[in-house]
């Protein structure tokens, strides 16, 4: 399937969605959300500790775009050597946890390795 999955959302609220996702997976070092969502938000994730890895201004500029809340971005470039230094990528793992009760949606669990 080529291209990104629309998760039912127009374009601005997907990345809004997503953007926000990203900042609570960073803060928190994981998120329960549906499997769908996590393979989704996983790769931005990835790129944002790649950017953080970088640890120049510009970078922090770019990871700012998907990072709303300055701390969380801050406190990331601040630990991004110390932890993700000897790790070319990988840097997120997702593991199926169940069914969602309700809806029957497959829930996972996206961590940070």
């Amino acid at each position: 399937m080529p291209g990104t999955r629309k998760l039912g959302r127009v374009t601005q609220h997907r990345m809004s969605m997503l953007n926000g996702m990203v900042t609570d997976l960073l803060r928190d070092g994981k998120l329960k959300t549906t499997v769908t969502r996590a393979h989704e938000v996983a790769p931005l994730a990835e790129k944002v500790i790649t950017l953080a890895k970088q640890g120049d201004l510009a970078s922090y500029r770019k990871a700012l775009t998907m990072v709303k809340v300055e701390d969380v971005a801050k406190k990331l470039f601040d630990d991004a050597e110390h932890r993700f230094g000897d790790r070319d990528g990988g840097y997120t793992r997702i593991t199926r946890v169940g069914i969602r009760r309700g809806d029957a949606a497959e829930v996972a669990l996206l961590e940070i390795v």
